[in-house]
């Protein structure tokens, strides 16, 4: 953001969250000019992102005694998945699944063991985590989704704002800034998004 702000010589004032929902409500509602979220369609409608930055994995982790094979497994009659309200994997899950049942929770991993569900579903990365503590559970594989990054602004907006924010984005990752700052925090660089070619 530095290298943006820079640029268009604005101040800026940053305003911490902790949900993707509340995100998006702050940007719907007029509270916020710019967001960090992943792109979903039902946000697009409010929302005007940028080139993603980062892409992450969603995915499930499920008891090791279940029948669940692969992620490809969980969508059935009778199958509860615990899912954080709002997130982009509860959009997801709840637009493409035609069987399984999603219950939400301040996170997917409490509702998960608080409600006994059949399946936790998170991001690859704190869902990995736990699973680590967690004799009983292990990780579904393929990751059933990939959560694409971006910034966003309202749709309100000038289309020139919007092209700004991807020609940004675009820079930051072909420069390494994005791996950098990834690094820097503790997370893992490859999850840069790809180059667009």
């Amino acid at each position: 953001m530095r290298l943006g702000t820079k640029r268009l010589a604005l101040p800026v004032q940053f305003i911490c969250l902790d949900a993707a929902r509340k995100s998006y409500a702050a940007m719907a509602e007029g509270h916020a000019d710019l967001c960090f979220l992943a792109v979903d369609p039902d946000r697009e409608k409010e929302v005007a992102f940028s080139t993603p930055y980062v892409h992450i994995e969603g995915v499930y982790a499920a008891p090791v005694n279940s029948a669940f094979v692969s992620a490809d497994d969980v969508d059935r009659d009778g199958v509860r998945i615990g899912v954080k309200k709002g997130s982009a994997y509860d959009l997801y899950l709840s637009r493409t699944l035609r069987h399984a049942t999603v219950v939400r929770g301040d996170e997917g991993v409490d509702v998960y063991h608080s409600e006994s569900l059949d399946v936790a579903a998170g991001i690859r990365q704190p869902l990995t985590a736990h699973v680590s503590q967690r004799a009983e559970l292990r990780l579904l594989e393929p990751a059933f989704m990939t959560i694409r990054q971006a910034m966003g602004t309202t749709k309100e907006r000038r289309p020139k704002t919007t092209q700004f924010l991807s020609e940004l984005v675009t820079e930051l990752v072909a420069s390494g800034f994005i791996a950098e700052a990834l690094r820097h925090s503790g997370q893992d660089p490859t999850l840069t998004a790809p180059t667009a070619v």
